[in-house]
């Protein structure tokens, strides 16, 4: 029996955990995850985006994708469902995109639509906000006007989808529940 891997998404508002959880749940069913490429984009190229910029993040997330899914290949051979967890998506880009910038590149939004997952998490706000030189928008409010973007994308789509709350165990906890649920 071939095995399948499940691509899992982890999104949300900035400084919502994400990382921390994709982390927590790759090393729970012992398997790899996706890091943001943003991140790693401007660490190396500052911090002073551009419109244009949008689209090389966006290929470089689906690159790394593209890395992970080859690497998936050694992992768990006997396992028929194996886990990938990505440390946000496109979907990200966009909303982002859209909230900067008042557009979204038609290239991207054309990516979305052949990006194919799983599940997605979408993490709360409800965590303390934790700065670091990446991030832009540290008020609650903002902080909460993109949560509500990022739910009204979720449901907007069929791939089924939890909002992830709670302190940093609370929130795996509820996220290995329900990905349990969808692996059987």
């Amino acid at each position: 029996m071939e095995k399948a891997v499940k691509k899992i998404v982890v999104i949300g508002p900035e400084s919502t955990g994400k990382s921390s959880l994709c982390k927590a749940l790759a090393e729970h069913y012992k398997t790899i995850w996706v890091k943001e490429f943003a991140r790693e984009y401007l660490e190396k190229n500052g911090t002073q985006y551009t419109f244009e910029n949008l689209y090389e993040i966006a290929a470089g997330q689906i690159k790394g994708e593209d890395i992970a899914m080859e690497q998936m290949k050694n992992v768990h051979e006997k396992c028929i469902e194996t886990p990938l967890f990505i440390d946000t998506d496109l979907h990200v880009i966009k909303i982002w995109s859209e909230f900067v910038f008042n557009k979204c590149d038609n290239s991207i939004l054309t990516l979305i639509t052949k990006q194919q997952y799983d599940l997605y998490l979408l993490c709360d706000v409800d965590l303390p906000w934790v700065n670091d030189n990446l991030r832009e928008y540290p008020d609650l409010k903002v902080r909460q006007k993109l949560f509500h973007y990022y739910k009204e994308e979720m449901a907007a789509q069929k791939i089924p989808w939890k909002i992830i709350s709670g302190n940093y165990d609370e929130r795996t906890v509820a996220a290995i529940k329900f990905i349990d649920q969808h692996l059987k």
